[in-house]
């Protein structure tokens, strides 16, 4: 999936943009995530176990936006069009500036549930056609990857092959970091320039999709 440095930089990017939001949905939901479902899955289970309705309620209302947030994504990935990518990145960034304008007239549930389902829209960026993808707001995965590549580095296979996704879960803790200081700095107002961020990227890559070949 990570095969040409346009990706890496690509799915780098992408998951620097969720850590940061994801940073500022921890802080700001008190312990739930917006894109991590399986910490919210944990959470729900826990929360069913002890009986707390209200916290497994809210637990399964997140995931069910990111489910939603995926699978809007992945009919935008089945509609064909090389420049499908472009097109997932401004939706997203319409969800993030769409949360960030509900936070301004006071409406925070409708903000995080932009935000949740912006999150689930992003993981079909690198969707194949039919099938799953490269998941980029979490990095589980991504650190199994290293350490089976670094084995095979070190048994005699390529080098470096595992670098790619540490340069993923890097991306995701830097940006986690900026978002955390982002929200102490303006509350969930930080949003706008997750949004911005999205705006940009996208811009980036239908540029680069439309830059005639050699």
């Amino acid at each position: 999936m990570l095969d040409s440095r346009r990706d890496i930089a690509l799915a780098s990017a992408l998951s620097a943009l969720a850590g940061y939001v994801d940073g500022i949905g921890f802080l700001h939901l008190g312990g739930l995530f917006v894109s991590f479902m399986s910490g919210n899955s944990t959470r729900l289970g826990v929360s069913l176990a002890e009986a707390q309705w209200w916290q497994a309620a809210e637990a399964f209302g997140l995931i069910a936006l990111f489910v939603a947030g995926a699978a809007a994504g992945s009919l935008v990935v089945l509609g064909g069009g090389v420049e499908r990518q472009p097109w997932l990145l401004l939706t997203e960034a319409i969800l993030l500036a769409g949360a960030a304008l509900s936070h301004m007239f006071g409406l925070p549930v409708l903000a995080i549930a932009g935000i949740v389902l912006a999150m689930g829209l992003e993981n079909t960026v690198f969707q194949i056609d039919g099938g799953a993808g490269l998941g980029l707001t979490y990095v589980t995965g991504a650190l199994v990857k290293v350490g089976q590549l670094l084995a095979v580095g070190l048994t005699g296979g390529p080098r470096w092959r595992w670098a790619p996704n540490l340069l993923l879960w890097a991306a995701l803790v830097a940006g986690s970091t900026a978002g955390a200081l982002a929200y102490f700095w303006i509350n969930l107002a930080a949003i706008w320039f997750a949004a911005a961020a999205a705006l940009t990227i996208g811009a980036v890559i239908a540029a680069v999709l439309r830059r005639p070949r050699a």
